[in-house]
């Protein structure tokens, strides 16, 4: 066979096919109150386990100055060490009660991954949601998508009294192809998300423990399903969902807590 038909054929049965279905990797991650509880070397750590994803969204930023200069630390790690150019949002504080409010956070690869808009918090339900989610619309070649990054409420406060609301967020967002992620505080089989899910918001994960315990229970140390991401799988066609055991690189779980006392989820869309 010519060379040049065997070098054609090879591009089309090879390089073709990954040209014509574009793949993102979206992470989600709540990091414990990053700020200044943070080393260098705990966002040296963090930016090691994220660089493997396109875009990141955080939960728990904290609203003094060392949230954002945690951020910006971890902006220029990942610059640093991954091998490739990142970008970054950070939101204001969430309208919430002092003691509540925070920021969150996102981060992706430039080059490939365009922001096309500024982030934003939503502002449909500043007064029924104490962290309103933070929303940004990504474009990645052809697949277009927004993020909705929420911190729920914890348990004992009956998050389920405000995730109600995102049962309202496609209309709201008609012309968006929306994904729902973060820290619900809640497992996904809670009956709150039975409108999403009768809308095709469907969970990547079940049964997944994402929460870290304070000491581990004949070896499991995981507490509870928090985290997760909901999406339409009629629109994005999930490929992989990986929960991320971090904590298995630290000899005790007390020194993983340090880090976050939530473990990152991975999922790789087209």
């Amino acid at each position: 066979m010519p060379s040049l038909i065997r070098t054609t054929l090879v591009f089309l049965f090879v390089f073709v096919p990954l040209m014509l279905f574009s793949q993102v990797k979206i992470m989600t991650w709540n990091l414990k109150n990053i700020g200044s509880s943070k080393t260098e070397e705990h966002l040296s750590y963090m930016a090691k386990i994220m660089k493997q994803a396109d875009v990141i969204a955080i939960q728990e930023v904290v609203t003094n100055p060392a949230g954002a200069k945690a951020i910006a630390a971890l902006h220029e790690e990942l610059n640093r060490k991954s091998g490739a150019k990142w970008d970054y949002a950070l939101s204001d504080p969430t309208v919430s009660s002092p003691y509540r409010s925070e920021r969150y956070a996102y981060l992706w690869k430039t080059q490939h991954i365009k922001l096309k808009k500024k982030a934003f918090l939503d502002q449909h339900y500043q007064e029924k949601i104490e962290r309103e989610p933070y929303m940004a619309t990504f474009q990645y070649k052809d697949l277009e998508f927004t993020l909705v990054s929420l911190h729920a409420l914890p348990k004992k406060h009956q998050p389920e009294t405000e995730i109600k609301y995102l049962k309202f967020f496609p209309e709201h967002y008609a012309e968006n192809n929306l994904i729902f992620l973060g820290d619900f505080n809640l497992t996904e089989s809670h009956s709150v998300f039975n409108p999403l899910k009768k809308q095709g918001y469907n969970p990547a994960f079940t049964n997944q423990k994402t929460s870290l315990r304070q000491k581990c229970i004949n070896g499991d140390c995981l507490a509870s399903e928090y985290d997760n991401i909901f999406l339409q799988q009629e629109v994005f066609t999930v490929k992989s969902a990986k929960a991320i055991l971090f904590f298995e690189d630290f000899e005790t779980i007390q020194e993983a807590n340090k880090i976050s006392d939530h473990i990152p989820l991975l999922i790789e869309i087209q």
